[in-house]
């Protein structure tokens, strides 16, 4: 008697995947050549038997496969685990290679039907012709349509329900691009725990954030938010959902950083709102680092004080990225927060040249087929069905592409950027009457929080510094602040390779009051810089050179109260060799990659 499953396995394939009778493989492959109106007897029906047979044998053949990967792959000793990697690889090349040596009959039958000439010139090839080579490429393809070829109604019906992963409908909601950057994102942020993840891609950060809140925000609900926030996620919760004609949302902004703070601090609200609570949930959203100090707060026990009270967590971790914050990887899964959302135009990406941005969290609440349910989610409250599926912000195949190729770099990028952040935190730090606000300096309050949470104690590429202490009149600050460019670019983006410094009270957070920005420590003199790339000395010789023309006549000896150029270097020396030292340790040893 045929194994159950395997047959299960291979009925996946048939057309009549719903509605077959058959109860063997035989069976199934004959009703594939009814259902298509071939003949059995005839020299095509032969050799259409024998091939679709063969087909199915090997679906059940490779789940078979996929069940002995489960189950063994942890024991495996590193030289099996290149072993069998390589064998998979090249049974996908057979398998593809015999999709392509399918295309030559496929193609000649489609052109005897079609006979491209006289008014049949506008008749458009198959595209399906073309596209088996791209199986072989060996960076993810651009796939640019709008839609997809269909294979036959059945199949389709499981795509519409959310039960064929492989048959895409319309590329406002998938297309391979795009989910190539999905798993990609995922396999960075959450690692060892990628399989309990997904992610789905939107069209700007702010599209994603507005999703992830549109599919957890319950009219009437209660919000913690950190404090520092990103000025357009202050004004989306400020002037969306918290008007009462709209979701009547109740905004708490907490504005400290450790877990003693947090815990002290939801117990006020709770206390405050408890008879909305009482018919309403309360929820957590966090910016760690934040915009614009790039401080950090304690995610992980801040997220395990919300578990411990039923309330759910999302982090926005743009400005860390997976290289320096991988608050997905904690051992501890009440320590995680439960979605983790990245805009990809900053740093992930890295060249300023595309917007974009992911949602990442536990797939059970990503994605789940019409009419399943798990870990008591029904799939109606899913972020796919329930605000992916019909908001249309989705991200297209060529910024995905753009993601994509930004992520190579990363790692490295992201290296530099650290050791420009503490070399230049700590120059402008040297100056008695400017005030640096970067947890890079040791000491700083946020120092020890960043060296518990992010990897390596790596410190944000994203600070500010005001002149407050030095009491600037107005005038001589702008004029020193324009003649910053070129070395520093003014513009509003973060993340790129160029250092970019801007005023956030009149950009950024222009979107606060006056009264807010003071509460988040912004003035009319903070800059808040966005290390990038660059030679960090060569920014500092430009710095001082501005500080010469601007400052100095209106404020003699401005300029001298660096620390001398002699001391940047051994500091750059210095830092440089710590960070790269960290970096070479986290590879870990031959030995361990050896087995």
């Amino acid at each position: 008697m045929q194994n159950n499953q395997s047959f299960e396995h291979a009925k996946l394939l048939s057309p009549k995947r719903n509605t077959t009778q058959a109860t063997s493989i035989d069976e199934l492959t004959q009703e594939q050549l009814a259902h298509f109106g071939i003949d059995i007897r005839t020299d095509y029906g032969q050799a259409l038997f024998q091939a679709a047979s063969h087909l199915y044998h090997a679906q059940a053949d490779v789940n078979q496969l996929w069940q002995v990967t489960s189950d063994t792959l942890a024991e495996l000793e590193h030289k099996d685990k290149v072993a069998y990697f390589n064998a998979k690889k090249f049974l996908s090349f057979q398998i593809a290679k015999v999709l392509d040596t399918l295309q030559n009959p496929f193609r000649a039958t489609y052109q005897s039907m079609t006979n491209q000439g006289g008014a049949g010139l506008s008749k458009h090839h198959y595209p399906l012709f073309d596209n088996v080579t791209a199986l072989f490429s060996a960076t993810p393809v651009v796939v640019r349509t709008a839609t997809y070829v269909y294979a036959c109604t059945e199949w389709v019906d499981d795509a519409f329900q959310g039960k064929e992963s492989t048959h895409q409908i319309y590329s406002r909601l998938l297309n391979p691009t795009n989910i190539s950057l999905a798993n990609a994102i995922v396999d960075l942020e959450a690692g060892p725990y990628a399989q309990d993840y997904l992610a789905w891609n939107f069209n700007s950060g702010m599209a994603a954030i507005d999703a992830l809140l549109s599919n957890v925000l319950s009219h009437g609900d209660v919000l913690i938010v950190s404090r520092n926030v990103y000025g357009g996620v202050y004004q989306l919760l400020h002037d969306f959902f918290a008007r009462e004609n709209r979701l009547n949302i109740q905004l708490e902004w907490f504005d400290g950083y450790s877990s003693a703070e947090f815990s002290a601090f939801l117990a006020q609200v709770k206390n405050k709102h408890a008879q909305r609570l009482a018919n309403q949930s309360l929820h957590v959203y966090l910016e760690s680092p934040c915009n614009p100090h790039g401080y950090v707060l304690d995610v992980a026990a801040i997220s395990k004080i919300s578990h411990g009270e039923g309330h759910l967590v999302m982090l926005d971790s743009t400005l860390a990225t997976p290289v320096l914050h991988q608050p997905l990887q904690r051992e501890d899964e009440q320590e995680r927060p439960d979605y983790v959302v990245h805009s990809y135009t900053k740093d992930i990406c890295g060249s300023g040249a595309t917007t974009a941005g992911v949602v990442i969290g536990q797939g059970y609440r990503m994605f789940q087929a019409k009419g399943d349910s798990a870990n008591g989610y029904d799939w109606s409250k899913t972020m796919f069905w329930d605000v992916y599926y019909i908001k249309g912000a989705f991200l297209d195949s060529e910024k995905a592409f753009d993601v994509l190729t930004g992520m190579k770099t990363l790692e490295m990028r992201m290296l530099q950027k650290v050791i420009n952040t503490s070399v230049f935190s700590h120059f402008m730090a040297s100056h008695r009457d400017l005030n640096v606000n970067c947890h890079a300096i040791e000491g700083h309050a946020n120092s020890q929080l960043r060296a518990n949470q992010m990897r390596n104690g790596w410190s944000c590429p994203l600070f500010t510094m005001d002149m407050q202490r030095a009491e600037i009149d107005r005038d001589t600050y702008v004029r020193f602040f324009d003649a910053l460019e070129p070395a520093f670019s003014h513009q509003v983006s973060i993340g790129q390779s160029n250092t970019i410094i801007l005023c956030p009270a009149l950009t950024s957070h222009s979107e606060l009051d006056t009264d807010t920005q003071h509460k988040g420590g912004i003035y009319l003199t903070t800059m808040r810089v966005a290390m990038g790339t660059d030679n960090v000395k060569a920014l500092i010789g430009h710095l001082i050179n501005s500080a010469r023309l601007h400052i100095d006549p209106a404020y003699p000896g401005f300029s001298e109260r660096f620390m001398s150029p002699e001391q940047v270097d051994s500091l750059y020396a210095a830092v440089a060799t710590r960070v790269m030292q960290q970096q070479q340790r986290s590879l870990g040893d031959t030995q361990d990659w050896i087995g």
